[in-house]
């Protein structure tokens, strides 16, 4: 039986069940628009954003369901995500000044996103009687995957192995669901904890320039690359 966010994290009194089933759908909206907006700026046309759009929202919750074993991943079985997402990428495609107007507002709620999806993707990995270390693994895939399958398909660098403490900061929410699970604490009290953990870190990696370090001598590593990439002067006269 596939689990959804009440089942997965208790809620008394149900009103904030409700308020994570809504939050749910608001995280894949933005994670939507992200993938619209990366859709338009390599200027594909409206199929190719929408499908950028739904790829963002939902892979990495897909990823998570089929490698768990679940029924019918949550993305397929509902057809309120596919709704949400097509919704985001006709508003991207059609008013794509409006959402670049409002760019750091889908930011701060790409990162609220990727906090109760992190917390989601691991609460529903361990309802499946995954082992804790791939039960934390899982929660990240399901905060990344989406913005990983859409970088790929436009033939960029996955944003999360480049952007300030961003994988990172899932794992680091994941990693408190299972430490909570562990210890047998209220799955609600641990979510929160979890979730504010992966959004504060996030917060601050944007806020401050917070990204792991860089191998040393990167910059000498790139010149040398682009150099050998690019034709010398005697290849371009031949």
């Amino acid at each position: 039986m596939t689990l959804g966010i009440g089942q997965i994290i208790p809620a008394d009194p149900v009103i904030v069940a409700k308020f994570l089933i809504a939050f749910d759908f608001l995280g894949t909206f933005v994670f939507a628009l992200s993938g619209a907006v990366a859709g338009i700026r390599h200027r594909l046309d409206l199929f190719g954003v929408l499908v950028l759009s739904f790829a963002a929202a939902a892979a990495g919750g897909l990823a998570r369901d089929v490698l768990i074993g679940a029924e019918m991943p949550a993305a397929i079985r509902d057809w309120r995500y596919v709704v949400v997402s097509v919704l985001a990428g006709l508003i991207t495609f059609y008013r794509p000044s409006r959402i670049h107007r409002f760019r750091n507002s889908v930011l701060w709620f790409d990162a609220a996103g990727l906090a109760l999806f992190a917390v989601t993707g691991t609460s529903k990995a361990l309802a499946y009687s995954v082992n804790p270390v791939s039960a934390a693994l899982l929660g990240m895939l399901t905060g990344i995957g989406g913005g990983v399958v859409r970088d790929v398909l436009v033939s960029e660098v996955p944003t999360v192995f480049r952007a300030e403490l961003y994988a990172v900061t899932a794992l680091a929410g994941a990693v408190v669901v299972v430490a909570g699970h562990l210890l047998d604490l209220p799955p609600g009290l641990v979510a929160t904890a979890g979730a504010a953990l992966c959004f504060g870190l996030r917060f601050m990696g944007i806020r401050h320039g917070w990204r792991l370090p860089l191998a040393p001598g990167v910059e000498e590593f790139s010149d040398e690359t682009r150099t050998t990439a690019e034709p010398s002067d005697e290849d371009t006269r031949r």
